[in-house]
């Protein structure tokens, strides 16, 4: 399992990485892509949409099933990662990287404490 250092990560497999000022990039840990398989299909929200922390914002759809994308942080989709709806593979290929979900405006800088760093979420999924 490949997890990025720079990234805080939620509870539902998700991470955040810290972009310009109140701006985080959004994306699945690659424990989640490895334990979901295969992506065939990516739902995403409108860019102007209102996350909540804890809430599910999109869908993965895999061959085996289809998950939730769960918030790790609330506030206001800026970008989606449109290549992932002719690419959903990207989420797999490369989860850290190329298959980032969204673009968000945090609405409350202080749910970034409630992430885990990377060695915390390791301990929480056992690897």
């Amino acid at each position: 399992m490949s997890l990025a250092n720079d990234c805080l990560y939620h509870g539902e497999h998700a991470w955040v990485k810290k972009a310009e000022g109140d701006e985080v990039i959004v994306g699945v840990s690659d424990f989640a892509q490895d334990t979901l398989g295969d992506i065939v299909d990516v739902s995403l929200p409108f860019v102007g949409s209102t996350i909540t922390i804890g809430a599910p914002f999109g869908t993965l759809e895999s061959r085996k099933t289809v998950s939730d994308l769960i918030a790790p942080i609330s506030g206001v989709v800026i970008e989606v990662n449109n290549a992932l709806m002719s690419e959903p593979t990207l989420v797999n290929d490369d989860p850290h990287g190329k298959g980032w979900i969204v673009r968000i405006k945090i609405s409350n800088p202080d749910e970034l404490e409630l992430l885990m760093d990377v060695d915390s979420y390791k301990d929480a999924v056992g690897a």
